[in-house]
């Protein structure tokens, strides 16, 4: 039964040979080109910037450096069968937590001048096509002066329909979905759709545990981390939009903009600035 059980003594010479290949591979990726620990985080922090801001292939930035080091760490993965790879690592780093993006509210409860701050924090392993849009449409200020045009209490208020009717046509290509990781819990923020493949630009925060809305493919994007007691105060006065209520009709605001909902819905709570902190 223990017939191919290797004894410890038989397994000196290939224990010595495992650790002298480990010995060298650790020697070239601390020697190559003038490599330390401290450079090595400094280059791979500048990689990671230059995908953000360019959109570039991160292999057309790479140095000389780089390539030794990378080399090196491939072949000392080979030898040790573990995951070397400091740039995979860096980069997930960088994205895994998200970013903060901050919503400053207007007419918080219906009241003018009543303001307040929502603060939510995307999670790009949660739903990588869902962040990279939200993330795009903070960037470009589209969230700007846009109402909260559904607040159902103790389910979900929803936005992200663009004030100008020119600049929302120009985001009217859906995105692929993600597939659901997480829960619509309490304080997520989800996509809405008209479908499989449909996301555009809509948004709501779950103000109640909406678990049902999972089977259904509604995919958290990121949560709320700062401000919670503020998306339950968003103005819900209106209730449900058209048809089904008196509330704004989402094709006229398509067609009309602001103008429609400040002269029709005038007490809705709004974002006057969304930015990332």
């Amino acid at each position: 039964l223990y017939s191919n059980v290797i004894n410890p003594i038989q397994a000196l010479p290939i224990m010595t040979r495992f650790f002298n290949l480990f010995a060298l591979s650790l020697s070239l990726l601390s020697s190559a080109e003038g490599f330390s620990l401290n450079s090595a985080a400094s280059s791979r922090k500048a990689l990671t910037l230059n995908a953000v801001e360019e959109g570039d292939n991160n292999e057309s930035s790479l140095t000389r450096r780089d390539l030794g080091v990378r080399s090196t760490a491939t072949v000392a993965s080979s030898i040790l069968g573990l995951s070397m790879n400091p740039f995979a690592a860096m980069a997930d780093d960088a994205t895994a937590e998200g970013r903060l993006i901050e919503f400053t509210v207007e007419n918080v409860g219906g009241e003018p001048g009543n303001t307040g701050k929502i603060v939510v924090q995307t999670k790009p392993e949660w739903a990588p096509n869902g962040v990279t849009r939200f993330e795009k449409l903070t960037d470009i200020g589209f969230f700007d002066d846009c109402r909260i045009f559904r607040v159902l209490p103790g389910f979900i208020c929803q936005f992200g329909i663009n004030g100008d009717p020119t600049k929302q046509a120009l985001w009217r290509s859906s995105i692929k979905d993600d597939s659901v990781k997480v829960s619509n819990k309490r304080g997520t923020l989800t996509f809405a759709t008209a479908g499989p493949n449909t996301r555009t630009t809509q948004i709501f925060i779950n103000t109640g545990n909406n678990v049902f809305l999972d089977k259904q493919g509604f995919s958290p994007i990121g949560e709320v981390v700062e401000g919670m007691d503020i998306a339950d105060k968003l103005y819900s006065g209106y209730g449900e939009g058209a048809p089904s209520g008196k509330g704004p009709n989402q094709g006229l605001i398509q067609a009309k903009g602001n103008e429609y909902l400040e002269k029709a819905f005038p007490k809705l709570s709004y974002f006057s600035k969304a930015k990332f902190i």
